[in-house]
């Protein structure tokens, strides 16, 4: 590309559609052209092993998960990324850290550390099947890994860490490992993201609390947005991250308990609660 000199004064430009641009306008921003997103591995499965909904329930919960994991990564040929929560142990760690007035960035760098022990668990309990513990910046690695058979273990905290942004209330981190595997899946152009937690899927309120809780099978990011429940089975940011979604559209959540939920869910059976991209 040629560089230009701006006429009235001594700046040099190289010559695009963005020159001189300050990329805060609302009007420029809409007139912009993209091409299509990049999938870099469409065929990949996002799993999410939850942090207090697995993790934490020891090995009555998270052996039969790491096989069910590995029996479709192995027979059934599935290419899979796991990436866990952090569960209790962060929670301990988020309530000492709010009563020594620590603020938002550290606290998520705390949640971080957490996310990661629960990643080195599961990677040790799945190395004899491929399992291989990584980092945020192995991403470009994927593709080796992949080709070698290895199913990638990774933390699922974003990695806002210090810059984290402020929560409307209080100082826990709005963006935690729901966050964070939903925008995994979303930058590789995932086949699907799933959610392996401890409930069938999503209710109108918490069924462990709420026995007349309705279970809800699919609905509309946006619309579950608008129905503001008190509570929910994922973070509320993943709901804005799928109207804003380019490549992963739709996320499903699932109870990792019953035996061959994962399975199906890989194969692309509906088996729990779908929430998808509506607006």
């Amino acid at each position: 590309m040629p560089l230009i000199r701006e006429r009235d004064s001594k700046r040099l430009h190289i010559k695009s559609k963005l020159m001189g641009e300050s990329l805060v306008g609302k009007t420029f921003l809409q007139s912009l052209e993209y091409g299509k997103q990049f999938r870099a591995f469409p065929d990949v499965n996002v799993l999410k092993v939850g942090g207090q909904s697995i993790t934490d329930m020891g090995a009555r919960a998270v052996i039969p998960v790491i096989e069910e994991i590995a029996e479709n990564a192995r027979q059934h040929k599935h290419k899979i990324i796991v990436s866990t929560g952090g569960g209790t142990r962060s929670r301990h760690v988020y309530a000492i850290a709010m009563e020594l007035g620590m603020p938002t960035g550290i606290i998520s760098k705390l949640g971080q550390s957490v996310s990661e022990q629960n990643s080195l668990m599961i990677a040790t309990l799945l190395a004899p099947h491929g399992g291989i513990k990584v980092g945020h910046d192995d991403i470009p690695l994927l593709g080796a890994f992949f080709a070698q058979g290895c199913i990638p273990v990774i933390h699922g905290m974003p990695p806002y860490g210090y810059w984290e942004h402020l929560p409307e209330e209080g100082r826990i981190p709005p963006n935690r490992t729901d966050v964070g595997v939903y925008l995994l899946a979303e930058v590789i152009g995932a086949r699907q993201c799933i959610y392996v937690k401890d409930e069938d899927g999503l209710y109108t309120d918490n069924p462990k609390v709420n026995p007349d809780a309705e279970f809800i099978p699919r609905i509309g990011a946006g619309e579950l947005i608008e129905m503001g429940l008190d509570d929910l089975i994922v973070e509320r940011p993943v709901l804005d991250m799928l109207l804003r979604a380019q490549s992963v559209t739709q996320i499903h959540i699932i109870n990792g308990l019953k035996p061959g939920n994962i399975t199906r869910a890989l194969n692309g059976e509906h088996v729990g609660t779908i929430i998808y991209k509506d607006k």
